[in-house]
């Protein structure tokens, strides 16, 4: 450590035991409590440190997001996060009231969705098994193999894919609508494999029975179930001898990672998968860079 780090982390380590000693006299935290917020403050501002800030007033809500990230990786539980998360919270709270610093880079955080899990995609070569398995011969399979493609080939959520009505569908114009979280409507991009797919579905839906508004319906012609949704991707994951647990959610974040690995702009990303909030899909950047990072060190002369 330089001698500008140096000082920097014997200034925050001061600052730690000054917010110790008012917790002690003035919020009266029980000692396992103060105990261990004092360990994930520590632990947090090495992070800090590590990462070249001199100056708490320096931190932002991205770097609090990517240290709450690693932890996960490195074993931590979910609850132990949470409080890990509450410990920095109250401590940028500390350094504000004191105005040592001037705002609290983790008053905004939502702990719930900040610490579950990274989530698990899958490699290109498995989503092409997993897509192929449907037998588009069949009035199932020509559904079926629909669906998979518009739960990977524009990152829908297993409620907007069961849910998505023939006056969404833009096939001339190459693109869907869709209705998201807090009925809040986005436009999505369709490949020429997507467009395929899905006008091989609706030749076939037209010659059934049809109940429902919905593209996607049962062999009675009624609305897709969520449960009947999830044991599709579940039965053709079995089909294709996949590993794991496949679940629907995983075409999602396959579609963000796969476009992230490949490019793809982070606010195009945010667009196309609904998210309010920037920081969410940040965590799929994070994977695509820890990725890039395994194959430099497997692969470079001097990884």
């Amino acid at each position: 450590m330089n001698e500008c780090g140096g000082k920097a982390a014997a200034a925050f380590d001061a600052l730690l035991d000054r917010f110790v000693q008012a917790a002690v006299f003035e919020r009266g935290l029980g000692e396992r409590t103060l105990a261990a917020y004092s360990a994930d403050i520590s632990r947090y501002l090495e992070f800090v440190t590590a990462r070249g800030i001199l100056s708490l007033n320096d931190v932002r809500r991205d770097l609090i997001l990517e240290h709450l990230i690693g932890l996960r990786e490195h074993g931590l539980s979910a609850r132990s996060v949470a409080r890990h998360l509450s410990a920095v919270r109250q401590f940028h709270s500390f350094l504000r009231e004191e105005r040592i610093t001037q705002s609290n880079p983790a008053a905004d955080f939502d702990t719930p969705r900040l610490v579950r899990q990274l989530p698990r995609d899958l490699p290109p070569s498995q989503v092409e098994q997993l897509i192929a398995a449907p037998d588009p011969s069949t009035p199932d399979g020509a559904r079926d193999c629909a669906m998979l493609e518009l739960f990977y080939s524009c990152g829908l959520r297993i409620s907007e894919l069961i849910n998505l009505r023939i006056r969404d569908l833009s096939l001339g114009e190459s693109a869907i609508r869709v209705r998201g979280k807090g009925a809040k409507t986005r436009l999505i991009p369709l490949g020429d494999q997507a467009i395929t797919r899905v006008r091989a579905w609706l030749n076939v839906r037209q010659d059934g029975p049809v109940k429902d508004e919905t593209v996607f319906l049962t062999p009675r012609g009624k609305r897709l179930g969520r449960t009947t949704a999830w044991a599709i991707v579940k039965k053709y994951a079995r089909l294709a001898n996949l590993p794991g647990n496949v679940k629907p959610h995983m075409l999602r974040h396959s579609f963000a990672t796969h476009l992230l690995d490949n490019g793809a702009d982070l606010r195009a990303v945010q667009e196309m998968l609904g998210h309010a909030d920037i920081a969410t899909t940040q965590i799929y950047t994070h994977v695509s860079v820890e990725r890039l990072t395994k194959a430099h060190k497997s692969f470079h002369p001097r990884g």
